[in-house]
C-alpha cells in the first residue's frame, strides 16, 4: 500500500511528529490532520512551534520550521481504533527505518494507545519515554483528534510546549 499522506521531512529536524494514521478527511485532502476539530496545528502554535496557526494545507510547510510529520499506519480510517495491531507493529518497523536515516532531534508520537501496541511498551504514559526509536529520544503526546475529549486546549499548549523546550535542549 502506498502512503496516501507521504511524510513530510527534511534533513536536521528538531521533531519529527508522528500520526497514527491519515483520518479520511485528510486522506481526501492530501493534507495532515485536516478534519475540522483537530487540535494539531492550534497546539503547534500555542507550544510556539510555529508563528501562527497553520492550515492543514500548509503541511509540506513544516521543515522551513524545523519539523516533520509522518504517521505509523498509512491507511485511512475514521477512528484509529479500526487500525489491526498488525499494522501498527508494520508501521512501527517502517518508523524505525525512517527515524534512523532522519536522526531529528525528537520523535514526538501523537496517541499513547497506538505506540503502546505498535511499539509493545504496554506502560507508556505521555512524555519523554525511556525507549528510543531509531536511536533518537521519544516524547509522547496526547492525540489531538476531535475525539479525544479529555484534552483541553490550554492542556495541548502546555504538553506540546514541553516537548518543543526539550527539543531544543536535544
Amino acid at each position: 500500500m502506498t502512503d496516501v499522506l507521504p511524510p513530510i521531512v527534511a534533513p536536521g529536524l528538531k521533531v519529527l511528529f508522528v500520526g497514527i494514521n491519515p483520518g479520511l478527511k485528510s486522506a481526501e485532502v492530501g493534507h495532515n490532520f485536516a478534519r475540522p476539530g483537530n487540535r494539531f496545528w492550534g497546539a503547534l502554535h500555542a507550544a510556539g512551534f510555529t508563528p501562527r496557526v497553520l492550515e492543514p494545507e500548509e503541511d509540506g510547510t513544516l521543515p522551513e520550521y524545523g519539523l516533520g510529520i509522518t504517521n505509523i499506519a498509512p491507511r485511512p480510517t475514521r477512528a484509529a481504533a479500526e487500525l489491526t495491531d498488525e499494522e501498527l507493529r508494520e508501521g512501527a518497523a517502517a518508523l524505525e527505518r525512517l527515524v534512523a536515516r532522519l536522526q531529528p532531534r525528537l520523535v514526538a508520537i501523537v496517541g499513547v494507545t497506538a505506540y503502546r501496541t505498535a511499539f509493545g511498551r504496554r506502560k507508556a504514559t505521555l512524555g519523554l519515554q525511556e525507549e528510543t526509536i531509531g536511536g533518537r529520544p521519544v516524547w509522547i503526546l496526547p492525540n489531538p483528534s476531535g475525539l479525544n475529549a479529555h484534552f483541553k486546549p490550554a492542556d495541548f499548549a502546555r504538553l506540546y510546549g514541553e516537548a518543543r523546550e526539550y527539543a531544543l535542549r536535544a
